[in-house]
Order: structure tokens, then sequence, then C-alpha cells
């Protein structure tokens, strides 16, 4: 398939893939079958549909399922799914957006879902998944998070371009995507609801985050308990150890080892991880090294 990316732009979402396709509401109140199709749609047999390997969303409640299965039984399925043909088997189809609803009809034991069918690239189908989860609020801090790390990874997205599709800041991507520096303990405890996504922001900070996310677990701290108890000093800090905590990682070390090596001059790296950011200092000794060094910057 042709892609058109570069007309569309980033985030088409599911109302210009579904066009003029509205939403199955007269199928109770005309008596007719549960889950049949109407114009635009087909009947697709749920044994033919897989989901998408690449659906940011991981975690379905087992409760909801039933309860949207229940809610299928007695007026079928509203919302048609949006499939595309399977890119390894033909005869197939993989979900662009309805697992919940193709989850929950096997529940229901409904064999034949209405379906509608686009051609879609790997692109769209995760920009739609990622769209459609997070304006229905139905992905978690963590897996929003690992969706925006894959279209900035997968498809070169910056997040200038994914904040302007989602209708989100900037300052909240970026936020979001340091929850995925946690400790994946912290991330489970996240996932399942133990800690909010402000208790999570809170312990990025943190000397020890997994030890204070348990406690704040544990103990029903707020966010507030835990920003504060982030920012304090280890029990029995010393000045003497509060300088040690500004010593540099090993990582950090061992790049202006190398950085210095290959130049041949003095650098220092200052790395904010507040901030994400830092500071890059090279010394030369002369203006034959500053010489030497902007050479090398411009044949680069």
């Amino acid at each position: 398939m042709a892609r058109g990316s570069d007309k569309r732009g980033l985030g088409r979402g599911l109302s210009a893939l579904m066009a003029d396709i509205e939403p199955n509401t007269a199928a109770a109140s005309s008596g007719e079958q549960p889950g049949g199709a109407h114009r635009g749609e087909r009947l697709v047999p749920v044994e033919q549909i897989s989901p998408n390997p690449d659906q940011p969303r991981r975690k379905f409640s087992q409760s909801a399922l039933e309860e949207l299965a229940a809610s299928i039984r007695e007026k079928g399925i509203i919302q048609p799914l949006i499939l595309r043909p399977d890119p390894v088997d033909q005869s197939r189809f993989q979900i662009v957006a309805g697992e919940r609803r193709w989850r929950a009809s096997q529940i229901a034991q409904v064999h034949n879902l209405p379906a509608i069918v686009r051609e879609l690239d790997d692109t769209e189908v995760l920009e739609v998944a990622i769209i459609e989860n997070i304006q229905r609020a139905d992905l978690n801090a963590v897996e929003e998070a690992q969706g925006y790390r894959q279209l900035m990874e997968k498809f070169g997205h910056t997040q200038e371009q994914l904040a302007t599709a989602m209708g989100k800041s900037r300052s909240h991507l970026a936020n979001t995507m340091r929850l995925l520096q946690l400790p994946d303990e912290i991330q489970t405890m996240l996932q399942d609801g133990q800690l909010s996504p402000g208790h999570a922001r809170a312990l990025i900070t943190a000397d020890d985050p997994l030890t204070l996310a348990r406690r704040a677990a544990k103990e029903g701290l707020s966010v507030r308990d835990v920003e504060k108890a982030a920012k304090a000093p280890p029990k029995g800090t010393t000045s003497k150890s509060k300088s040690q905590k500004k010593t540099k990682d090993a990582d950090t070390r061992i790049l202006e080892s190398d950085l210095s090596r290959i130049l041949g001059m003095g650098v220092v790296i200052d790395h904010d991880t507040d901030a994400g950011g830092g500071k890059l200092s090279i010394k030369y000794k002369d203006l034959q090294q500053l010489d030497d060094l902007l050479r090398l910057l411009n044949t680069n």
C-alpha cells in the first residue's frame, strides 16, 4: 500500500477512518439480530480476527469485559470494529480499534462481528490505536508512555508532533515518558492502581524510589507526602554525603573519558537528571586546539 502520511499528517484518528459511518444505534430498537452489519460494514467471523501485536493497551479488566459482554448479549455491538487485512495472512484480519469488543464478544459467544475493513500501514495502525485509547482515557500512564515511545522510536515522530496530534502539552508528554525511567516494580504498581501518576512522577527524583514506592503503597501516602519524602535527605545524611550525591555516575565518567580521548581535549559533562538535559564543556589549551576542534566539527 502506498503511504499517505505526508498528506494526512499524524493523528488522523477514528473519525476520519470511519468517514460517514454512524454507530449502529438502530440495531436494538429495530429488532434486528444483535451484531448485524449496516452500511459500510461487513460481518467477520470472530475466529478470523487477531489482536494488533503493537496495541499499547496491555491490561483488560475482566469485570469490565464481563459487563461489556452482558451488554453485547442484550443489544449487540453498537460500534463496529475497525480491521485491516492481516499483513502475514491475507485470509485473516488484524484489529485496528475495538479489541475490548472483540474480547467481550467471545465471552458473549457472538460468532460474527460487524467491522469496517481499511487498508492501513503499520504507522497508521499504531497511531490510531494510541489516539483511540488516549482520547477515551483507556490507557494507564505506563501504557500511555510506552505508546508515545513507540511512535517516537519506530516512526521518528517528535514530541512537538505528538503533542499537536494528541492535543497534549509537550511537558505532559515529557513527564509521562519519564515514568519509564522508574524500576519495573514501580511501573507495575502504577499499572495496578497502587500508585497514581502523581506518586510516580514524585518518585523519579527520589534517592531510593522503590523503597519509597513500597512505603507509599503500604501506608497510603498522598502525592504531597511522597514529594516531601523524595526531597528530604536520607536519615543520617551529613554535609559530606550531600556532596557525594553530586558525584557523577560511572556511565557519565566513561563518556567523558571517551570524548576526551577522541578529541584530545578535556571534556566535562554536567547532566541534570531532573531536567533531562545538561552542559557539555570542552577545554582547549591553545588556539591551535580550538582550530582543530572547529575543523573536526565542520567536517562532521
